[in-house]
């Protein structure tokens, strides 16, 4: 919806697919520009705050970039195992490590949403819950052959085969879960705007 942005310019700051796939069906126009960072954070920060801490990280990189009254929307997505923060695995190796570590057990997905524009900031995070349930060797060699789950947090989509298959339930949105809680990011934009 056009209308919500009075005329501004939102400028997405991801490279992510799916992010971009998600704000579109929102129907809210956009232009992408990456916020290349290190997605790092201080050590002995809560798990739950990490994502929005480097959703803000990444806004912070852009700002510089932006023109006028543009405004930025940034995120980041983590999954939580045990207290244990499972990010984008470096390859397929670690990719199994992970899926293996989180199926038949309970996980969180965490996404930290920043919007800002030079003169204000809101940030926000949104936490769903998931269960993988078991998967076998077969499986599980079959998915990250065929999808290599390396740019995904936990090393799953959950839109992809893993997902239809494995997921025995989810508490949460599944927007939350693909990486951009999109009715969050819908009122907290119109609220952004004013």
């Amino acid at each position: 919806m056009k209308s919500i942005l009075k005329g501004r310019r939102l400028i997405l700051g991801s490279k992510s697919p799916r992010r971009s796939q998600l704000l579109k069906e929102l129907d809210i126009p956009f232009v992408q520009k990456v916020a290349d960072i290190e997605e790092t954070f201080p050590e002995g920060m809560p798990v739950l705050e990490v994502a929005e801490y480097i959703a803000r990280a990444k806004a912070e990189a852009l700002i510089q970039r932006i023109k006028g009254d543009d405004i930025v929307i940034t995120a980041d997505s983590v999954v939580i195992c045990q207290g244990v923060i499972y990010g984008k695995p470096k390859n397929g190796k670690q990719a199994k490590e992970f899926i293996k570590t989180i199926s038949d057990n309970v996980h969180q997905v965490v996404t930290g949403v920043c919007i800002r524009d030079v003169e204000k900031e809101i940030s926000f995070s949104e936490v769903a819950e998931v269960k993988l349930v078991a998967i076998t060797n077969k499986e599980l060699n079959y998915y990250v052959k065929e999808y290599m789950p390396i740019d995904k947090a936990g090393a799953y989509g959950i839109q992809e085969w893993i997902g239809h298959a494995k997921i025995e339930w989810i508490k949460g949105t599944y927007t939350n879960i693909m990486g951009l809680p999109t009715r969050l990011v819908y009122e907290k934009l119109k609220g952004f705007v004013g």
